[in-house]
């Protein structure tokens, strides 16, 4: 998903289940809400995801390299509707700059 929808979807007022791969203290530096479970805890513990294998989910990180990874990681373990946030936090705020 590339970060025009992505914002528009945001701006709209849309409710997104929002999964950021961040490390938590990248996390609590900035970011747009969400659940933050960093890509190692992830992939050590998929149970912690508090959204179903059906739910659309974004993941989220910085440039899009994680949450690409974390993506394909989810899509492995069952998960159907997985979408990337293209380019990361980093695209999102080129958009608003």
């Amino acid at each position: 998903m590339d970060a025009q929808s992505f914002k528009s979807r945001l701006m709209s007022g849309e409710t997104l289940n929002l999964l950021d791969v961040r490390e938590e203290i990248e996390f609590h530096t900035y970011n747009i809400g969400g659940k933050n479970i960093p890509l190692s805890k992830l992939i050590e513990k998929p149970g912690l995801i508090p959204y179903n294998k059906t739910d659309e989910i974004i993941v989220i990180c910085k440039a899009g390299i994680r949450s690409e990874t974390a993506q394909s990681f989810l899509i492995q373990n069952g998960y159907q509707n997985i979408k990337n946030l293209t380019g990361g936090l980093l695209a999102l705020q080129k958009l608003q700059a």
